[in-house]
């Protein structure tokens, strides 16, 4: 009798110690793909608001769409830009695909913004065009690369860089983050104090 309540106990234990792993996996997992942070980012696994030090202007790009086309970032001036940098092997970026095609869509028509991702895998359009597929990314998606990333301030993916209307970076977000809350940070973008 001791022996079968000590092992039930044991595995009890040795169940809970699992779990407990798994929940903290997920929770680094489904934050960003990266564990750092900056004062200029907001970590949607804090909910804390971005402390943008001083607007500064947005690096300048070209780049292929998944289909051959150039895409550059200046061609949007005078809209608001939403970037997600994100990566195939990063496994939150999976999950912030249909928010920022809900995103997408609500803004399609009215044209004052813009959600473009840029894709930082190496390997390119070869394994960006199907997992694009795959997954059913109704926006525009371009091939860039990590160094870009760094050079907008990403430090995991997905990173949503939003620039305002003057090409401006105005805030970086690191890790997942909702339509209602990006809907909030464009209002507020497009509507300064």
């Amino acid at each position: 009798m001791r022996t079968r309540w000590h092992r039930g106990l044991k595995s009890g234990l040795k169940s809970g110690l699992i779990s407990a792993a798994i929940c903290a996996l997920s929770i680094v997992c489904f934050s960003a793909c990266s564990a750092e942070s900056n004062s200029g980012t907001t970590s949607s696994a804090t909910g804390e608001k971005p402390e943008v030090e001083s607007r500064k202007p947005a690096p300048q790009f070209t780049l292929k769409d998944v289909q051959g086309r150039d895409v550059s970032l200046a061609e949007h001036r005078g809209k608001i830009v939403v970037l997600d940098f994100w990566a195939t092997w990063c496994p939150p970026c999976i999950y912030q695909v249909p928010e920022l095609n809900k995103l997408w869509l609500a803004h399609r028509d009215l044209g004052d913004v813009e959600v473009i991702g840029v894709a930082v895998d190496f390997e390119g359009v070869k394994v960006v065009g199907p997992w694009v597929a795959e997954q059913g990314v109704e926006y525009p998606i371009v091939i860039g690369d990590e160094a870009l990333a760094q050079e907008f301030g990403a430090l995991g993916f997905p990173t949503l860089a939003i620039i305002d209307r003057e090409g401006n970076i105005e805030s970086l977000h690191v890790g997942l983050i909702e339509f209602d809350e990006l809907e909030g940070l464009l209002k507020a973008v497009a509507e300064p104090i």
